[in-house]
């Protein structure tokens, strides 16, 4: 599916007609993230996650005319999903991820249109809570955890609204733990996310920090 994309952008890229300038955009996100959840095979139910703190992204467009475009740039995004291990456990996991975007847009695009695209992220900080009852029993964080892969791969598709707010839709194609993670318990090796299969995803409202200022590069 990946290379299909790259393939599609390649003639994008190779068209005549691209060579707009290009223009810069900032966005902030609230985001409300779920997860597909497999554990040993059983589908489980994820908590809704709602998070304000931290998401952003700078954008450079490339408009090819007035009705169609191409984005890519630079991400910071808070990404996570919280899950009830048992009537009493629950977990919360999240991971602060730096990303890639690449996109095409089809509309006005001055006013409203449709995007999608793909995005590379890299975790970078990992964070997960244990709560035994609705009391919080541990926290911790590591830089650069092997509890997660090296890159997510995601698809994202949504609409951006005229005065630069925009919804969108994320799946996140990679899942969520690096299920070959060995950990020493107790002097034994253990794999925790060995049968734990989940996938993230989640709905994004963003605003245009830029308030719909278009910063031309170049000129």
């Amino acid at each position: 599916m990946r290379n299909i994309f790259f393939v599609v952008l390649g003639l994008f890229l190779a068209s005549p007609s691209f060579g707009q300038k290009p223009y810069l955009t900032s966005d902030g996100e609230l985001i409300l993230s779920f997860a597909k959840i497999s554990n040993k095979g059983v589908d489980e139910q994820s908590i809704p996650r709602f998070t304000m703190f931290f998401h952003g992204q700078s954008l450079i467009h490339f408009d090819r005319h007035e009705t169609s475009g191409f984005f890519t740039g630079f991400s910071l995004r808070n990404v996570g999903f919280i899950y009830d291990q048992d009537a009493s456990t629950r977990k919360k996991y999240r991971t602060y991820n730096v990303g890639i975007p690449i996109g095409f847009k089809i509309g006005d695009m001055d006013n409203m249109y449709v995007f999608g695209g793909y995005e590379l992220e890299m975790p970078f900080n990992y964070k997960e809570k244990t709560f035994i009852n609705e009391k919080k029993e541990d926290k911790f964080n590591v830089w650069f955890s092997n509890r997660t892969p090296t890159f997510y791969h995601a698809l994202f598709v949504g609409v951006r609204f005229p005065h630069g707010l925009s919804v969108k839709v994320k799946y996140y194609l990679t899942p969520f733990f690096n299920q070959n993670y060995t950990q020493i318990a107790n002097g034994t090796p253990v794999k925790p996310f060995e049968n734990l299969d989940v996938n993230a995803f989640h709905i994004a409202v963003s605003t245009m920090i830029t308030k719909g200022k278009k910063v031309v590069v170049g000129d």
